[in-house]
């Protein structure tokens, strides 16, 4: 019961990512008359510096936030378990490799490794995605190689072992499954943790351009006019804010539930 709200934020940002380029939009209409507007009936987020319709970009930004986070939590997700997959499997100097690789990545602040990358490659969503996802793997493999490394001497993988079953039929047949509730709860923490950096490049700059909208890029249009029109700030501040929220709590659900699950079983 406690899960309905958050869920049910999440597909209203879904749906207002997937249905967004359908709706009938105006995101990038100047409109200097109306510079600065406060909600109104027609406009009930305002308008911006530019005369353009906030409500109408906040709908355009969440599909910038749901694709990035999706693409970039997607990426890592494949990356990370098959680095950490093999490494945990064959174990040896593959496996010292790995380790001594994700501590390297690790040592670093994830963020300020994620600006240097996007600064590298330039602006842009593609840009975007591979410079969060290149930080983002780094936690799906050092979950997986755990997982595997305690799962890979259970009876039945021995089992398929002694009748010569490939090792790729057993990392994706007999370990993986076993270890896909954790990843999958990981999985949705990081959709968290990619919406807030996606908003905070954009933020500095290095993310969507302008005139594309982005939840970040327009909480800094917005700062510089704070004391006359908090609206700019307020209205993606508060829709980031719900969604993290969202998010981190139907993670939290998810958890619980197959804790639960598991120890039933």
């Amino acid at each position: 019961m406690r899960l309905i709200l958050p869920i049910g934020i999440l597909v209203v940002w879904a749906v207002a990512a997937l249905m967004g380029p359908s709706l009938p939009l105006a995101p990038n209409q100047i409109d200097l008359p109306r510079i600065l507007e406060g909600p109104t009936l027609l406009q009930p987020l305002g308008t911006d510096d530019l005369g353009r319709p906030v409500l109408d970009r906040l709908i355009v930004g969440s599909r910038t936030s749901f694709l990035v986070a999706i693409g970039v939590v997607a990426l890592s997700l494949v990356l990370g378990v098959t680095v950490g997959g093999i490494a945990g499997y064959v174990g040896g100097w593959l496996d010292l490799v790995t380790v001594r690789l994700i501590d390297v990545f690790l040592a670093f602040p994830g963020i300020l490794l994620a600006i240097a990358l996007a600064a590298v490659l330039g602006p842009g969503l593609g840009n975007l995605i591979i410079a969060l996802s290149a930080v983002g793997w780094v936690g799906f493999a050092r979950l997986t190689r755990a997982q595997i490394l305690s799962l890979r001497g259970r009876d039945h993988v021995l089992a398929a072992r002694a009748l010569a079953v490939p090792p790729q039929r057993i990392l994706i047949r007999h370990l993986l499954p076993l270890a896909a509730a954790p990843l999958v709860v990981e999985a949705t923490f990081g959709i968290a943790s990619v919406v807030v950096a996606e908003a905070g490049l954009s933020f500095l700059g290095l993310g969507i351009q302008p005139p594309a909208a982005s939840w970040g890029s327009m909480i800094r249009d917005g700062v510089a006019y704070m004391l006359v029109s908090p609206h700019l700030v307020l209205a993606p501040g508060l829709a980031l804010l719900m969604v993290v929220l969202a998010v981190n709590l139907a993670g939290d659900g998810l958890r619980d539930w197959l804790d639960v699950r598991a120890s039933r079983s």
